[in-house]
């Protein structure tokens, strides 16, 4: 905001009646008179606290836009270009490392790694949502406003997307600041402040947590697999012995995992854990994962014996919140032979295919 002050905002766009028969017909049939002018007064002191995240909202043609670029003094950021070829893994921030790209990917909840793989424009509307949100975490800018925000996209998309993004975004420096004509997304982007231009009103929110999402877990068979299986990071067989574990919301299934036991009924090792794509940022995963695993260390379980769990994987994004759970010890770190990469482009770029393969014990 210019100078940081206390600002009352006067909008004001002169639009005349023109002097031709139709305008002057429908300004008579409706009592139009005078002008056509739009007009909106804000007052707004963004100076009084700090903040990192704030929204304006309202429907469309309230004067969001307008009201944007005169409390920033400036165009507000329009989608940003993407390369026509180069997968978003290549192209977010070429010049950061590998691990801060794959933390923002995952932490808006962009998480399919094949998804990663993929030119920006080859992915769904939401995907493409989450890849904006990714590249705006890794670009950093001082201050970045956002039109349009989540307007056209799945609103349980838009919803989780806006709490995951937030989330992230608060972890470092810079304000955000969203327009949006979706009054839906507040308490999950949970906004330091708020302008509705419907009220032409400014308020300051108190930090609160987004909703919470209830979610049931059902034993299944092997039958929800083939749903889940274009999701995973790794084309593999499935699990010998396995027992199957399916997370719904409402009804709809958006969790899978699968648990085995090693020999001699110690332990349990758990594999194939998949959130679909429209869920993930939401925290399902890790709450879905600990679950399972608490059942199985209790003795809930076909073998009705308690066993710790052992889950290994590659995906970065979930290792790392492995390690910041105090459920989970971290055991093993080590190098694979990354088998299902088929590109050898690909392949370069990982490195002569190698992927770590890290090792937790769930430890409750």
């Amino acid at each position: 905001m210019p100078g940081g002050e206390y600002m009352k905002i006067d909008i004001h766009h002169a639009s005349p009646i023109p002097e031709t028969y139709r305008a002057a017909r429908v300004s008579s049939m409706f009592n139009v008179e005078g002008d056509a002018d739009f007009r909106l007064t804000v007052e707004a002191d963004l100076s009084a606290r700090p903040w990192q995240v704030g929204l304006i909202v309202g429907p469309s043609g309230s004067g969001k836009t307008s009201l944007g670029r005169a409390l920033f003094g400036r165009e507000l950021d329009a989608e940003p270009q993407w390369p026509r070829q180069d997968a978003i893994i290549d192209a977010i921030s070429p010049d950061s490392e590998m691990d801060q790209v794959t933390a923002a990917l995952a932490a808006v909840g962009l998480g399919s790694v094949p998804s990663w793989l993929r030119p920006w424009g080859h992915l769904s509307n939401g995907e493409q949502f989450r890849a904006n949100l990714a590249r705006l975490l890794c670009e950093r800018p001082a201050l970045a406003v956002v039109d349009e925000f989540t307007s056209t996209i799945d609103r349980r998309v838009a919803r989780i997307g806006a709490a995951a993004f937030a989330k992230a975004w608060r972890r470092g420096p810079g304000q955000f600041v969203g327009v949006t004509c979706h009054d839906d997304v507040v308490q999950w982007l949970n906004p330091d402040w708020v302008i509705d231009t419907r009220s032409a009103e400014f308020k300051w929110r108190r930090l609160r947590r987004a909703p919470r999402i209830s979610m049931e877990i059902h034993k299944t068979d092997g039958s929800y697999w083939p749903l889940f299986e274009p999701h995973h990071y790794l084309k593999l067989p499935r699990m010998v012995a396995a027992d199957y574990y399916v997370g719904f919301v409402d009804g709809e299934p958006v969790a899978h995992i699968c648990f085995s036991p090693r020999p001699g009924l110690v332990e349990a090792r758990a594999c194939r854990l998949v959130i679909m794509p429209e869920w993930q940022g939401a925290g399902l995963g890790l709450r879905f994962l600990n679950e399972v695993c608490a059942l199985w260390r209790r003795g809930v379980n076909r073998y009705e014996r308690p066993m710790p769990t052992l889950f290994h994987t590659s995906h970065p994004g979930l290792a790392t919140a492995l390690r910041g759970q105090p459920l989970w010890a971290q055991i093993s770190a080590n190098l694979g032979q990354a088998s299902s990469v088929k590109s050898k482009s690909v392949k370069g770029r990982l490195g002569g295919h190698l992927r770590a393969v890290q090792g937790f014990r769930y430890v409750e």
